[in-house]
């Protein structure tokens, strides 16, 4: 764990927000790629990502303050923390779906077609992040004896967010990155096999996200909203995964349909 990157006089250079900053244009950089090799506009492609990171940013703190309203609201002076605090993943992820949503209808883009580009740079983005958690202290697990349990020491980790010092705790960052990079990879590995039809990969994405987020959220320690019994991002989760198969189905069922009489005619 190393929360502070470096200082230089009265500037801090946090650890977290550096890494952050890499996951956004890594991911980012992995989308061009992706999307110059199925011969979209470059150009809107990269406008669209920096929507999607303003708005994941957005997103991200809005739900956060959302989940702690309560606490916000008795403590306004704390809204400031908003700005060095990474938020809600999950918010941050719902908020740039709607405006990328927005964005490709407005500009013409082929919508599933768009969103399959950025779903490996989302993960890729997403594991890179976890790692500043981890080197921030956020996000932590419960306490455990488990073997490759982690113990947190520095005082500015626990000034900045809390995390307990000198306990073993689930290092439910690098799970959380590491089911990232396995989804990354899975994505990538089954990309072009079996039937494929545009939006496969990014509902494949959520759906698998939605799994390994509901699973390793019962691992987490650090103070989170409840709702009916279970963590804010387990019930999105228990939301997002029965979505995604609807939607992969119907994508399918869809893609899979003979086309009209009238089209065919046309086409020949």
């Amino acid at each position: 764990m190393h929360p502070i990157l470096f200082s230089v006089g009265p500037f801090t250079i946090y650890t977290y927000g550096v890494l952050l900053a890499a996951a956004y244009l890594i991911g980012l950089k992995l989308a061009m790629i992706r999307a110059r090799a199925r011969q979209l506009d470059n150009t809107r492609v990269l406008d669209l990502g920096v929507w999607i990171i303003i708005s994941a940013l957005i997103g991200a703190k809005l739900m956060l303050l959302a989940i702690d309203f309560q606490y916000f609201r008795t403590n306004p002076r704390e809204l400031l923390s908003l700005a060095r605090s990474g938020g809600v993943f999950y918010g941050g992820l719902i908020f740039a779906v709607v405006v990328s949503i927005w964005y490709i209808r407005r500009n013409g883009l082929p919508l599933w077609t768009t969103c399959d580009v950025f779903a490996p740079g989302v993960a890729l983005g997403h594991a890179i992040g976890r790692t500043g958690c981890l080197m921030a202290g956020c996000c932590y697990g419960i306490p455990t004896n488990v073997p490759w349990a982690i113990t947190f020491t520095d005082p500015a980790a626990a000034a900045n967010v809390g995390t307990p010092l000198g306990t073993p705790l689930h290092p439910t960052q690098i799970y959380e990155a590491g089911a990232e990079l396995a989804i990354l990879m899975l994505l990538l590995a089954t990309e072009r096999r079996g039937r494929t039809f545009p939006g496969r990969t990014f509902w494949t994405y959520m759906l698998l996200y939605a799994i390994s987020r509901f699973i390793i959220e019962f691992y987490r320690g650090d103070p989170r909203g409840m709702i009916f019994g279970v963590s804010t991002s387990q019930f999105v989760s228990l939301l997002i995964g029965p979505l995604s198969i609807v939607i992969l189905f119907w994508l399918g069922r869809r893609a899979a349909a003979p086309a009209p009489e009238s089209m065919r005619k046309r086409a020949a």
